[in-house]
């Protein structure tokens, strides 16, 4: 994205918005590189999505965020999905280009990239909690990064079908979390968002296991105390977000994203 007298309308598509720091973070990397450019949130119910993309096709809005509950879905209302987001089955990023809306995925590396703040993937024994979108890309992320991966939900039908879909190495019910040996855990439900819940019991979590929860409000979700509590390393949401948006703004505009400033953003947005 080019620096230019037209002010580039941006934004995120999710349901409800209240909670989302995007456009906290995404203003500021556009503040610091000094680019024009304003950045929503925009409200969109599910049975309103197709509606809300034809309109951001028809009013020229160059970059959409999406998250839930449209990774899935937003895929049939887009021209162009790359080969990454088509393997994963979910897209958390549209680029207009040319007149096309392009779909990509961001979430995986965000994940990654989190993880590896603490140490090693490869040969890592890892649990995902969830099945949506978001569950599809960090399972992809992980196995991409050389680690072994079972795939947990409410249920379990899905969670095979993730499994079968990605190619990991197990599937089944949430229930079963405490039966399963895991180096890592990366909860993607929304279970413990602005809440005191947790998507599984204190005690299945086992020292030593590196615990990450894409949930980023509150900082500390109830999954993370208990995870510390047990002698567990934990990550909190923060930091996948930072790294996905951070991928974002690169597929957008070219440059390298200012992560001290999207990290910023993100603390003062939540004071």
């Amino acid at each position: 994205m080019a620096n230019s007298s037209a002010t580039a309308r941006c934004g995120i598509v999710l349901h409800p918005a209240g909670h989302t720091r995007s456009p906290a973070m995404h203003r500021a990397a556009y503040a610091e590189r000094g680019m024009n450019a304003q950045y929503e949130a925009f409200d969109v119910p599910p049975d309103m999505l197709g509606a809300a993309i034809a309109h951001a096709r028809e009013t020229g809005v160059r970059q959409l965020a999406v998250s839930i509950p449209h990774k899935q879905t937003v895929m049939e209302y887009l021209d162009e999905i790359d080969a990454t987001a088509l393997a994963i089955g979910a897209v958390n990023t549209v680029t207009l280009c040319d007149g096309r809306l392009v779909g990509a995925n961001t979430d995986w590396i965000g994940a990654v990239r989190a993880l590896e703040r603490d140490s090693e993937l490869a040969g890592r024994r890892a649990v995902v909690l969830g099945a949506g979108g978001t569950a599809h890309a960090v399972t992809f992320g992980l196995l991409k990064s050389g680690a072994s991966v079972c795939v947990l939900n409410r249920t379990e039908a899905k969670a095979v079908a993730l499994a079968d879909d990605l190619g990991a190495q197990g599937a089944g019910a949430l229930s079963t979390v405490a039966e399963r040996e895991s180096d890592v855990l990366v909860n993607t439900t929304s279970v413990g968002l602005q809440s005191d819940t947790s998507p599984i019991p204190a005690s299945a979590h086992r020292r030593g296991c590196v615990v990450l929860d894409a949930v980023y409000d509150p900082e500390k979700t109830r999954l993370l105390r208990d995870a510390e509590a047990a002698g567990a390393r934990t990550i909190g949401g923060k930091w996948m977000l930072v790294f996905q948006a951070a991928e974002q703004f690169k597929i957008w505009t070219n440059d390298d994203a200012p992560i001290e400033a999207m990290a910023d953003a993100f603390d003062r947005a939540g004071r």
